[in-house]
């Protein structure tokens, strides 16, 4: 008798080869269909747009000396990005990805350049001053990259967000790990590390120009996909009237407004009074309002909420998550910080690339968990009833976990269940609440570890004044 592989039968079921080509083809039908290009160039745009923040942030000690409080460099680092979040998606339609590349490129470029390149010998605030200017300079590029590309996966769809939101986890890892590399292991100066990681960000136009394939986007402004303005419908014949770099920029601009804009002033229907670009760009802005009133409770606000708990605990509880060193597995207090915030981004890494395989619709719940999180972890700098540094560090890969589920999966559901004409904007606008929640949780840091440190202190536990030892 022949055997079921010689005969064409399926091994049985419950057999380890049956189980294993279950697997094997889920996973071949999860990716079926993804671009390669799309995959890298969108990891690319995650990982470069995301690692200089992650570098400033483990420089920040290098960078403002020991006794300016770090959290001033968290908020040189995010301020700016927020505000770009804030205002940027109502305008940022009219100008082509294109030239946002560049743009960001410049600027992040500018920011790390005059970080390296200020020295500190200018004297006292002046040079930090400087310093933190740079910092705002890359937190620009920073915040406009991530509205910019979140919108840019809607032309893309759901391979292109799960490589996004990877890409963004894996700068965490990548980002603490280079400066680590640079300055410890190669035993590069902070200077030489910082101009080193200046030149990263020439890498996202080369990932845009060369990788990134632009079919997907022409076709979709050809079939005027994102049309906020609807009396200002252009057809074929309209662009192909129109010179042609009007029409190039209308073509790939990410929405039609650079096309009717260019459209209004060369089509003779423009010249009567009702078509004129003012009202409809005060219809537009209108437009754009009412859409992100509509996105807060859905999605803005748990990702805000769980941002203010993860970075909350990470600047104003971590710091205070100590244990008497005969009883861990370091010899300084000093571990103790950038182990936590290892697992934090490995947990974040995780998360967000989970998106093809674990789908969380249910935003709120992984929220409350963080918040619940929070709480559990203020207690336990408060009253010390872990026994052991291990189950922290359980706790904290936990953290990182939930803020990368819900970060990729408000994107996935916005993806889902947003009408395509107000997606692109819908992504971008959403994204101001992570940036909004580190914000706040940078102010709350502030308050919050200083008071658990002393809470500590007075307890017989004054380890967390004695992290340089």
């Amino acid at each position: 008798m022949s055997s079921p592989s010689s005969s064409g039968m399926l091994p049985l079921p419950g057999s380890p080869g049956s189980s294993w080509a279950i697997y094997k083809a889920k996973f071949k039908n999860l990716f079926q269909g993804a671009d390669t290009s799309v995959l890298i160039a969108f990891w690319t745009f995650g990982l470069i747009n995301n690692v200089s923040y992650v570098i400033i942030l483990s420089a920040a000690l290098d960078l403002v000396g020991p006794n300016v409080p770090k959290g001033v460099v968290l908020l040189a680092d995010v301020l700016p990005s927020f505000l770009t979040k804030l205002v940027a998606p109502y305008f940022i339609h009219r100008i082509p990805y294109s030239l946002r590349i560049i743009i960001m490129c410049a600027l992040s470029a500018a920011g790390m350049f005059l970080i390296a390149l200020t020295p500190s010998a200018i004297g006292g605030d002046g040079s930090i001053g400087i310093k933190l200017f740079g910092v705002a300079m890359a937190s620009l590029a920073s915040g406009g990259g991530e509205l910019s590309f979140l919108g840019l996966t809607h032309y893309y769809g759901h391979f292109s967000l799960a490589a996004w939101g990877s890409g963004t986890g894996g700068a965490g890892l990548v980002g603490a790990g280079l400066y680590v590399l640079l300055t410890s292991a190669i035993g590069m100066s902070v200077r030489n590390s910082l101009l080193t990681c200046a030149f990263l960000p020439f890498i996202m136009p080369v990932a845009y120009f060369l990788i990134l394939p632009h079919g997907p986007l022409r076709r979709a402004q050809s079939r005027k996909e994102y049309d906020p303005i609807p009396s200002l419908n252009i057809d074929d014949e309209d662009i192909q009237s129109l010179p042609v770099d009007t029409a190039a920029d209308a073509l790939l601009a990410p929405g039609p407004s650079i096309a009717a804009d260019a459209y209004s002033s060369h089509s003779p229907r423009s010249r009567s009074p009702t078509s004129a670009k003012h009202p409809a760009s005060t219809s537009l802005l209108a437009t754009q309002l009412r859409r992100a009133r509509a996105l807060f409770f859905p999605y803005m606000l748990p990702l805000l909420l769980v941002y203010i708990a993860e970075y909350t605990i990470n600047q104003g509880v971590s710091p205070t998550l100590l244990f008497p060193l005969d009883g861990s597995p370091f010899k300084t207090y000093r571990s103790f910080y950038p182990t936590y915030a290892f697992l934090y981004q490995l947990g974040v890494f995780i998360s967000r690339s989970s998106s093809p395989f674990i789908r969380v619709h249910n935003l709120y719940a992984p929220s409350f968990l963080q918040i619940g999180n929070l709480v559990l972890l203020g207690l336990q700098s408060m009253f010390a009833f872990f026994p052991s540094v291990w189950l922290v560090f359980l706790v904290v890969l936990w953290e990182g976990l939930l803020g990368g589920a819900v970060y990729v999966n408000t994107f996935a559901e916005i993806m889902d269940k947003v009408p395509e004409g107000e997606r692109e904007f819908s992504l971008g606008a959403t994204s101001v609440s992570d940036s909004a929640g580190i914000c706040i949780a940078s102010l709350l840091g502030m308050v919050v570890e200083p008071w658990l440190c002393g809470w500590n202190v007075e307890r017989g536990r004054p380890w967390c004044r004695t992290l340089d030892s």
